[in-house]
């Protein structure tokens, strides 16, 4: 089916992360099972218009929602670009498909007062741990940057003399984010308090450490991040995506450019980093409805 060289060309050429990879690979997976039990083929040069629509009415029927469909749908878009390419197929059948009507979801943030409380107060033990934990609170609401940059951050990567701080984002495209004196005399406390702790012979080239010395894994760092904002916030997500959409969010709300904004996150187009506008649109509307004698 051609699956497999079109996963290839994903990792290869593509350079798409491997988690990336795999859920490419089980929506087509998922797609070319369902027309095989109802269509009896898999060939993708048979599959029609109509076999789409009917995939598609299959997956809202059973609670798919459209978000997911049209992730999915992208997923066979791609795909069939791939194949008109390798001239596999004349026509990709997705061309008059359209995608089921989304609601924009708002990114969810937390408010400055309530991360300045959590920031402000003496939550943070003034050990190892305790710092470490502020540490990826604070670097995560000071850059923006995305959980797998945070937990791949090496001793190398940080400039301390420039203020700078290298992170390796989607499609290992690299970049630089500035961070304030604050966070460099944090970033000094921390390696006082790790080589305390493990002595200054560990063999650990990454920042960010478990208790146990060894580099820190994504789902201790969720772990870490949800209980803090767990004593500060009731969203109901609480996690390091939660911190980066906090701190887009406040950077607009105090005047910051939106293509700067976009640099710092490693967002590939402006696009992405518009949907923070309507929250600071929000923010606009309630300071007027409070400001304005006729609001």
């Amino acid at each position: 089916m051609h699956i497999k060289s079109f996963l290839e060309y994903l990792r290869s050429e593509k350079r798409y992360s491997p988690h990336t990879v795999t859920a490419y690979h089980n929506d087509l997976l998922q797609f070319f099972e369902f027309i095989e039990i109802h269509y009896e083929t898999n060939d993708p040069a048979i599959v029609s218009q109509h076999m789409i629509r009917s995939w598609i009415s299959y997956l809202m029927d059973h609670s798919i929602s459209s978000r997911t469909i049209n992730r999915k749908l992208s997923t066979l878009k791609t795909f069939y670009r791939f194949l008109r390419k390798q001239d596999l197929v004349k026509t990709s059948p997705l061309l008059k498909i359209n995608p089921p009507k989304t609601n924009k979801r708002l990114p969810e943030f937390v408010n400055e007062d309530k991360m300045d409380l959590l920031l402000d107060e003496n939550v943070f033990e003034e050990d190892f741990k305790g710092t470490r934990n502020r540490l990826i609170i604070e670097l995560l609401y000071n850059t923006g940057m995305r959980l797998s940059e945070l937990t791949n951050i090496q001793h190398a990567d940080i400039n301390f003399p420039k203020h700078e701080l290298k992170v390796v984002g989607k499609r290992n495209k690299e970049r630089l984010i500035p961070f304030n004196k604050t966070l460099k005399e944090m970033l000094e406390t921390y390696m006082r308090e790790r080589k305390k702790e493990f002595g200054s012979t560990t063999e650990c080239s990454y920042l960010l450490l478990t208790d146990n010395g060894k580099k820190i894994y994504k789902k201790l760092v969720y772990r870490i991040v949800n209980s803090y904002l767990s004593q500060v916030s009731t969203l109901k997500k609480k996690s390091p995506h939660v911190l980066r959409h906090t701190f887009a969010t406040h950077m607009l709300n105090n005047g910051a450019d939106l293509n700067a904004i976009k640099e710092i996150l490693g967002h590939a187009n402006l696009a992405a980093t518009q949907v923070y506008t309507h929250n600071t649109i929000e923010n606009l509307k309630k300071v007027y409805k409070q400001a304005h004698p006729r609001a």
